[in-house]
């Protein structure tokens, strides 16, 4: 796909400058093109990837734990399984390492939990693709990453 390797050196520091990069994903074409991005970032300066897929359940919070409440959840935890192993399949590059995260809760502020525990140095995620009313009401998972990160984000539209 990308044919970098033997130039490493000539990426302007990329080589020095990422060694772990976060990517959460949530199967959305935003988040599959932040994924090509951090795959080509990754080996051109041979970082690991992190990719963290969020279940956001919150909308059963205050529900009888029942077997379709448990059987709502086991569906998200399945969709998180799924987007991460689809971005594995975009990796061509078998020396390139990709850790599989997992999490329940908010998206963003699950986001910037991985990123300080992991030691992140670049988030590359995808834009929301959300405007107007649901943007205003809902807020956007990228601005609230951008504006709370203690790295460096690259958000792809």
């Amino acid at each position: 796909m990308y044919n970098i390797v033997k130039y490493k050196s000539t990426y302007f520091g990329v080589l020095t400058m990422y060694k772990r990069i976060l990517v959460p994903t949530d199967g959305s074409e935003f988040a599959k093109k932040a994924q090509k991005h951090a795959l080509f970032l990754a080996k051109a300066s041979g970082a690991e990837i992190f990719a963290v897929s969020v279940t956001e359940n919150n909308f059963v919070n205050g529900l009888p734990l029942d077997d379709e409440v448990y059987q709502l959840n086991q569906i998200l935890k399945e969709r998180s399984e799924e987007n991460l192993k689809e971005f594995d399949e975009l990796n061509d590059n078998a020396d390139l390492k990709i850790t599989h995260i997992i999490r329940e809760g908010s998206p963003a502020k699950v986001i910037l939990e991985v990123a300080k525990d992991e030691d992140i140095d670049l988030i590359v995620m995808g834009s929301s693709g959300k405007s107007g009313f649901d943007r205003f009401i809902m807020g956007s998972v990228a601005d609230k990453v951008v504006n709370s990160a203690k790295c460096a984000v690259l958000v792809i539209h």
